[in-house]
C-alpha cells in the first residue's frame, strides 16, 4: 500500500556520507521535531535528476526554508558511496542531506518502489516529494511515470505558500 497524505513515516536506516565515512541515520534522526523537504529519485547520476532534480532544490534551499522547511533530504536506492560522490559533483554541501536506501527497504515500506530491471537498474524509487512535518506526511508529490512536474522544488515551494 502506497504510503498518504497523513500517514506516520515507518522506521527505517538511511546511510549517509559524514566527515568519517559511510554512518547510519535513522528516520528519527533525519524526521524527528523538524519540517523536511524529502524527494526521492530513481537514481543517482541519472539525467534528469542530476540536470533538475536535485540541482532544483539546491538552487531553491533558501525560499524552502524562508517557507517553514528545517531541512532538505534527497533519497535513492543506491549505496552510500554513490549518494556521496553525487552530492559532491553536484555541490549539495550542506544545503541537502543525501540519504542512500541501499536495499529499498524504506521504498518499498512506504509502496514507491519502481521496477527499473527492463533499463538494467534493478529495484528503485519513484519520483516524488513529500513535506514530512515530525515524521508525519503533510504533502506528498508522486510523480506519473516519465514525468517531472509535481516532485520539483518549485512545485513544493507553490504548495507551501499556499
Amino acid at each position: 500500500m502506497t504510503i498518504q497524505t497523513g500517514d506516520k513515516l515507518p522506521q527505517a536506516s538511511f546511510m549517509t556520507f559524514g566527515e568519517n565515512g559511510p554512518e547510519p541515520k535513522s528516520t528519527d534522526d533525519i524526521f524527528s521535531g523538524k519540517k523536511v523537504a524529502l524527494f526521492a529519485v530513481p537514481g543517482a547520476f541519472t539525467p534528469t535528476c542530476s540536470a533538475k532534480h536535485l540541482p532544483g532544490f539546491v538552487e531553491q534551499s533558501a525560499a524552502l526554508k524562508a517557507a517553514g522547511i528545517d531541512d532538505i533530504a534527497c533519497l535513492s536506492v543506491n549505496d552510500v558511496f554513490v549518494m556521496g560522490a553525487w552530492g559532491e559533483q553536484q555541490e549539495v554541501g550542506t544545503e541537502v542531506a543525501m540519504l542512500a536506501d541501499g536495499n529499498g527497504d524504506f521504498t518499498k515500506e512506504i509502496g514507491l518502489e519502481l521496477d527499473g530491471t527492463g533499463f538494467g537498474m534493478g529495484q528503485r524509487s519513484q519520483r516524488y516529494a513529500m513535506v514530512v512535518n515530525d515524521g508525519v506526511v503533510e504533502q506528498l508529490f508522486v510523480e506519473a511515470p516519465g514525468e517531472f512536474k509535481v516532485s520539483s522544488a518549485e512545485h513544493m515551494l507553490n504548495a507551501l505558500k499556499s
